[in-house]
C-alpha cells in the first residue's frame, strides 16, 4: 500500500489524547472541534463550557475522571478521539482503550517536573505498540524552546524524539512556526487557522540546522537518505514525507508539534499529521493479530450504564459491519445480541442501524460483556484479543448503608460501577465485616461514592476500613473450667482440665487430648474443641486469637447430666479463665511493601517510610525504568491504609506501590492501648 493510498482507505480512525495531568488534553479536544466544525465555539475549562467532561463529578472537581468520545470530520475522514484523564488515579481507564486506537496524542506542557509523569504514559503506549505524537502545548507560555524541551523529554522516551516544527519568536513570544518538511513559515492567528508567511531572513540558516536534524533522525532507518546526507544532497520532499510516514507508524520516531490550544494554535498542523501519516484499521487489527475471516469483529474499549439506556459498551467494530439486531458470540461462545446502536457525532449521540470497519459506537444491552472484550459475529468462542490487567488497589474504605435493606441495592450498584471502572475493586473482609472499596487514591474512590449517589441513587456512607488485628499468648497456664447447673429435670454438668500455650509465630491453633479412663467421654472431646474455637474469635483483646494450643487432659462428668452442649460451656469457661492468666498480646499485620517513585523524590519516601513505623529494608533502580528507584520495607498494615496520599504528594503525583501479607508482629504500648481501647468502643 503507498502512503498516499494509505491516506485515502485508512477508515475511521481512532486517537486517544494523553498526557499528564493538567498538561490541556481537554482544551485540545475542545480546540479540534472548533475547529473541525464540529461545534460553534471553543469550550473553556475555566466556564465549565467543555463540550466534553460533562458528568457532574467531571465538573465538580474540574478534572477528567473517565475518557470522554468525540467524532469529528476533518478534510473527508472521521476522526474519533478518546480523550484520556491525566491524573493517575484515573489514567487506568484508558488501559482498555489504547490497544484499539490507531495512535496517540500526546499532550504535555514545558514542565521538566512532568517528567517522571510523561514517562508512565509513553511506557504503557509501548507495551501496547501503538505509534504517537507528541502535542508542546501551551507554547505561547513557554520560556524554553521546543529544542530546549526535547532535552528533558527524551530520556523518559523509548522512541526518537523528532522536532517537526521550529518556532517564530517575536519579543520573547512564540509567534507561528515553521514547518520543517514543507519549509514553510506560519503565523498563529487566534482561534484560526495558521497564516502562511515568507521565511523570515534571520532565522532561514537555523531552519537548515533544525531541518538537517530531523533529516538525519529518519536517515537511521533509510540507507537511501543517509547516503544522499552524506553527499550534501537535498533529498526530494516526497521521500522525506514518505520517510516520516513510515518511521511514525512503524514507531522508529516520534514527532513533536507544538501550538496552544487555549488560543487554537498548531490545531492544523496536529490533524494534517495524523491525516497524512497515521495508518487506519486495518494495521491496527495487523498489530492486535485479528483475523476477522469475512466475519464481523468488534472490540469493547469501555463499559457504561445509564438510567434510561441500561448498558452500554462502547466498542471499535474491527471489521465487517455491526447492526443493530446481530448476535454477537464472546469468548465463552455465548450469544449476545445488539439492541440499539448509537454513534458520535461531535460528543453527542446518534441513533444508527449500522457501523462499518473503524467505527466508535456504543451497542446496547450486551449483559455479559464486559469491558476488554472481544466479539465476533462466527458462532462459537471468540478469541480474545485484549488480555485483561487486574489493578491492585492502592487507598480503600469500608462503604454501609444507613438502612439494612439497601444493602443489597448497594452491592448491585457497586457491580455496575466495577463494569465502567476496572480499576476499583469490592471486596468483603471475613475478619473485620467489612465491606471495602479499594481504587487508585483518595481522590478516585471519593468519585465512585459521588457516582452511586448521582448515577445509581445510593447514598453511600464511608469510614476507614478496620485492621485485621489478631492476638496470642506469650505464657502456659493449666485451668480448670467447670459449667454445673441444675434447674429441676435434667441438669447440666461439663468439667474440663486444658493446658494452653502460645506457639510460634504462623502455627495457628492446635488441639490435642492426653484423656486417660474416660474421665472425658470420646463423644465430649469434639464439643470441648468447638468450644475453644468459638471462644477465640474474639479473645481477652478482643481480637481472634493465634498461634497458642490447648490439650485437654482432664475432667469428669455425669451419666445423666452431661452432655456436648454442656462440655462445650465447660471449655469456653476455661478459655475465659485461663487466658488472661496467659499474657496475652496484641499482633498487627505487616505488609511488604514495594514504592516505586522517580529517584529524586527516594530520599524523602525514606522518611516518610521510617515516619510510619516502616523498617527500610533497601532500595535500589528500578529495573527498566531510568531515573525511577524501588524502594522496599516492611510496615504495618494501619501505616499504609493513607501511604499513598503521602507518596504522591512527594512524587507529583506519579509514585505508587504494591503490597502483600508478610507476617504478624508484636504491638504494645500506647499504640495497643488505644487499638484495644477503639475495639471495646471505649473511643481513645
Amino acid at each position: 500500500m503507498s502512503v498516499a493510498n494509505g491516506r485515502r482507505d485508512a477508515g475511521p480512525r481512532l486517537i486517544a489524547i494523553v498526557g499528564p495531568y493538567q498538561s490541556g488534553k481537554t482544551t485540545l479536544l475542545e480546540a479540534i472541534l472548533f475547529r473541525t466544525g464540529t461545534t460553534n465555539r471553543q469550550g473553556k475549562a475555566a466556564d465549565r463550557s467543555l463540550a466534553g467532561d460533562t458528568s457532574p463529578e467531571a465538573r465538580a472537581h474540574a478534572m477528567g475522571v473517565e475518557v470522554n468520545f468525540a467524532a469529528v470530520n476533518f478534510m473527508g475522514e472521521q476522526i474519533t478521539f478518546a480523550d484520556c484523564p491525566g491524573s493517575i488515579e484515573f489514567a487506568i481507564d484508558a488501559r482498555s482503550i489504547l490497544p484499539a486506537c490507531d495512535a496517540a496524542i500526546v499532550v504535555v506542557d514545558a514542565d521538566e517536573k512532568k517528567s517522571p509523569a510523561l514517562q508512565l504514559i509513553l511506557r504503557q503506549l509501548d507495551e501496547v505498540g501503538i505509534p504517537r505524537i507528541i502535542f508542546l502545548n501551551k507554547i505561547d507560555k513557554a520560556e524554553a524552546g521546543p529544542r530546549d524541551v526535547l532535552q528533558w523529554m527524551q530520556p523518559a522516551s523509548s522512541k526518537a524524539l523528532v522536532l517537526r516544527q521550529l518556532p517564530i519568536w517575536s519579543k520573547g513570544v512564540v509567534t507561528g512556526f515553521i514547518d520543517l518538511a514543507l519549509e514553510r513559515a506560519h503565523i498563529y492567528q487566534e482561534l484560526a487557522e495558521s497564516r502562511m508567511v515568507e521565511m523570515p531572513a534571520d532565522i532561514k540558516d537555523l531552519e537548515k540546522s533544525e531541518r538537517f536534524t530531523m533529516l538525519e533522525s529518519l536517515a537511521d532507518h533509510d540507507d537511501a537518505l543517509m547516503e544522499q546526507l552524506l553527499a550534501d544532497l537535498d533529498p526530494p520532499r516526497e521521500q522525506v514525507f514518505s520517510d516520516l510516514t513510515r518511521d511514525i507508524r512503524e514507531g522508529h520516531v516520534v514527532p513533536v508539534l507544538f501550538g496552544s490550544a487555549e488560543h487554537g494554535n498548531g490545531i492544523g498542523r496536529l490533524l494534517k499529521t495524523i491525516r497524512h501519516d497515521i495508518s487506519g484499521i486495518a494495521e491496527t487489527c495487523a498489530r492486535l493479530n485479528a483475523k476477522a475471516n469475512g466475519n464481523a469483529l468488534v472490540q469493547v474499549i469501555k463499559t457504561q450504564h445509564s438510567n434510561q439506556g441500561g448498558k452500554l459498551s462502547v466498542a471499535r467494530v474491527l471489521a465487517g459491519e455491526a447492526a443493530d439486531g446481530m448476535v454477537l458470540y464472546d469468548g465463552q461462545g455465548r450469544e449476545n445480541r445488539i439492541a440499539g446502536i448509537t454513534a458520535f457525532q461531535g460528543t453527542q449521540p446518534q441513533k444508527t442501524s449500522k457501523a462499518g470497519a473503524g467505527q466508535v459506537v456504543a451497542l446496547g444491552r450486551l449483559e455479559h460483556v464486559m469491558t476488554g472484550a472481544t466479539l465476533s459475529s462466527a458462532k462459537g468462542s471468540c478469541p480474545q484479543l485484549v488480555r485483561g490487567q487486574a489493578s491492585t488497589g492502592v487507598y480503600g474504605f469500608a462503604v454501609t448503608v444507613a438502612d439494612k435493606k439497601d444493602e443489597v441495592k448497594l452491592t448491585t450498584a457497586i457491580h455496575r460501577l466495577l463494569e465502567e471502572d476496572p480499576s476499583l475493586a469490592f471486596t468483603h473482609d471475613h475478619d473485620t465485616g467489612d465491606m471495602v472499596v479499594w481504587g487508585q487514591g483518595e481522590m478516585h474512590l471519593r468519585v465512585a461514592v459521588e457516582r452511586l449517589s448521582n448515577k445509581f441513587g445510593v447514598n453511600a456512607q464511608t469510614k476507614p476500613r478496620r485492621i485485621a488485628y489478631k492476638e496470642t499468648i506469650r505464657k502456659p497456664v493449666s485451668v480448670r473450667g467447670r459449667h454445673k447447673k441444675q434447674s429441676g429435670g435434667h441438669g447440666q454438668y461439663g468439667d474440663v482440665v486444658v493446658q494452653i500455650k502460645p506457639l510460634p509465630r504462623g502455627s495457628g491453633f492446635q488441639f490435642t487430648d492426653t484423656i486417660t479412663g474416660g474421665v472425658v467421654p470420646k463423644q465430649y472431646i469434639p464439643a470441648v474443641e468447638n468450644g475453644v474455637r468459638d471462644w477465640m474469635h474474639k479473645g481477652t483483646l478482643g481480637f481472634p486469637v493465634v498461634d497458642f494450643a490447648v490439650n485437654l487432659s482432664d475432667g469428669s462428668y455425669h451419666d445423666v447430666d452431661s452432655s456436648e452442649m454442656a462440655f462445650k460451656t465447660a471449655a469456653r469457661i476455661a478459655m475465659v479463665e485461663g487466658m488472661p492468666q496467659c499474657s496475652p498480646v496484641l499482633l498487627e499485620p505487616i505488609l511488604a511493601v514495594e514504592i516505586h517513585v522517580p529517584n529524586h523524590a527516594t530520599a524523602r519516601v525514606n522518611q516518610i517510610v521510617t515516619g510510619h513505623r516502616g523498617q527500610l529494608l533497601g532500595f535500589d533502580a528500578r529495573d527498566g525504568w531510568a531515573g525511577w528507584d524501588t524502594v522496599k520495607a516492611h510496615m504495618p498494615e494501619s501505616e499504609v491504609a493513607s501511604l499513598i496520599i503521602e507518596i504522591r504528594s512527594a512524587t507529583a503525583g506519579v509514585g505508587t506501590f504494591v503490597t502483600q501479607f508478610d507476617h504478624l508482629a508484636e504491638l504494645t504500648g500506647r499504640a495497643a492501648d488505644h487499638v484495644v481501647s477503639m475495639a471495646r468502643g471505649d473511643g481513645g
